[in-house]
């Protein structure tokens, strides 16, 4: 009987090794289809984490930062030619890649580079009227940079609201300079929505609005 039982153990392990040869054999032709995809799809997938910053660099940008980053470089090179006018020739736009946090993404920030010192400064150390005359610039800039990349859209019509009374006599004919150059060059209507009373005297027609007990009254002046 120990005899018996003996063949018959022997022959069940010689079934289970049998079926765990056969597994050993799925599972390597598993292991080797999966390197062959992973060979296949490896640089999609390494394109892929790149392109939605999921791998690192040092300036912690994915793809669609870097799109924006390219066109913010026009936009402020565009700015700083009018920034350059409005502040005689001090203040010019730079892109930075600083960035303020690890977890940010670094690219779309803005720096100005001030001639009369020969260093960069942050934006935020631009006085009120200095700051007005930089936003407006960038105005200006996105404007021609879209209207370059807009495939024939032509921007007719720009309204820049308040602002003007931060800034001091020279610097507000200097801005208004720059305005009506552009109304004359390009042809766009430039409407200044203010409550300084010195851009009275430098713009022909005005919409004039005024309050009174019973309402607010409205009427074109052309001088």
């Amino acid at each position: 009987k120990a005899q018996i039982d003996a063949v018959r153990l022997s022959a069940g392990l010689g079934e289970e090794e049998k079926h765990l040869h056969s597994l050993l054999n799925m599972a390597s032709d598993l292991m080797k289809e999966m390197a062959d995809v992973e060979k296949e799809y490896g640089v999609t997938a390494r394109i892929a984490a790149i392109a939605g910053g999921q791998r690192p660099n040092p300036h912690g940008m994915n793809f669609e930062t870097f799109i924006l980053a390219s066109m913010l470089d026009k936009v402020s090179e565009a700015a700083s030619s009018r920034l350059q006018v409005m502040s005689k020739g001090r203040y010019s736009l730079r892109r930075t890649l600083e960035r303020r946090t690890v977890r940010s993404a670094g690219g779309l920030g803005l720096e100005v580079f001030d001639m009369y010192t020969g260093r960069v400064r942050n934006v935020t150390t631009l006085s009120g009227g200095e700051g007005f005359m930089a936003s407006l610039s960038l105005a200006l800039g996105l404007a021609d940079v879209v209207q370059a990349y807009a495939g024939g859209i032509h921007l007719d019509t720009m309204f820049i609201d308040e602002g003007f009374g931060a800034l001091d006599p020279e610097a507000l004919d200097l801005a208004l300079d720059t305005l009506i150059d552009l109304q004359r060059d390009s042809g766009r209507l430039v409407g200044v929505i203010s409550h300084v009373p010195e851009l009275e005297e430098r713009i022909d027609a005005r919409l004039k609005i005024e309050v009174a007990d019973n309402g607010s009254k409205a009427r074109f002046v052309l001088d």
